[in-house]
C-alpha cells in the first residue's frame, strides 16, 4: 500500500502517513505544501445538489502544519538495523536473510557496551556465536563496515518497504552518504 512521507514545515521527516490520513490532512487543511508528481485521484461522494463527485489529489510528499521538532532520534530495531547493514553479516560479509541475522553488539552489553545505533551490527548466527562476549578485536574478527546512527532521512528510507520515486529522491539528497541500499 503506498504512503505518504509527512514533513514538517522545515522539510524534516516526521513519519509515514496512510491514504486516508493523508486525505484527511488535506480535508482539513493541515497541507502547507506537497512535493513530487501528483498521484491518482482519490474520489469522495457526490454532492447532491450539482451531482459532482468529490475528489483530492493527493503528493508523495507533504508538510503539515504543527510546531518544528528538534533532535529526532531513530528508534533502534532489528528490521532498521538489519535494512542499515544490507541484510550482510558485518563479519562474514554473507547476505542472508532476515530470519538468519541477528543483532551484536560490538562492544558487549557485559562489558559496558550500549544498545545503540553505534555498537549494533547485523550478524550471522555462526559469527555471533563464534564472537561471543569479545570485541572483535579480542575474537579476531574485524568489522567490514562501520556501525553508524542514521540521520532522520536515512531512518524514514529504512523504516518504509516501498518508497516512491519522488520521495525516495527527496530523502536521498539527505543522506549523510553514499549508500549502497539506497539504490
Amino acid at each position: 500500500m503506498q504512503s505518504i512521507l509527512k514533513l514538517d514545515l522545515a522539510g524534516q521527516p516526521r513519519g509515514w502517513l496512510t491514504i486516508q490520513e493523508a486525505v484527511t490532512a488535506y480535508a482539513r487543511g493541515d497541507v502547507m505544501y506537497g512535493i513530487g508528481n501528483a498521484l491518482a485521484p482519490i474520489f469522495g461522494g457526490i454532492q447532491r445538489l450539482t451531482g459532482v463527485q468529490s475528489s483530492i489529489t493527493l503528493q508523495p510528499i507533504i508538510a503539515t502544519v504543527g510546531r518544528i521538532h528538534n533532535g529526532f532520534t531513530p528508534p533502534l530495531c532489528n528490521r532498521t538495523l538489519f535494512r542499515r547493514d544490507n541484510h550482510a553479516c558485518l563479519y562474514c560479509g554473507k547476505p542472508l536473510r532476515r530470519s538468519a541475522l541477528t543483532r551484536d553488539h560490538v562492544i558487549p552489553l557485559s562489558r559496558g557496551g550500549r544498545d545503540r545505533w553505534e555498537n549494533v551490527v547485523a550478524a550471522c548466527k555462526r559469527c555471533n556465536w563464534q564472537k561471543d562476549n569479545k570485541t572483535p578485536e579480542e575474537a579476531s574478527m574485524p568489522l567490514l563496515a562501520v556501525p553508524f546512527r542514521p540521520n532522520p532521512c536515512e531512518w524514514h528510507f529504512l523504516a518504509k518497504e516501498r518508497v516512491l520515486a519522488d520521495q525516495m529522491a527527496y530523502l536521498s539528497k539527505r543522506f549523510s552518504a553514499r549508500r549502497a541500499w539506497a539504490h
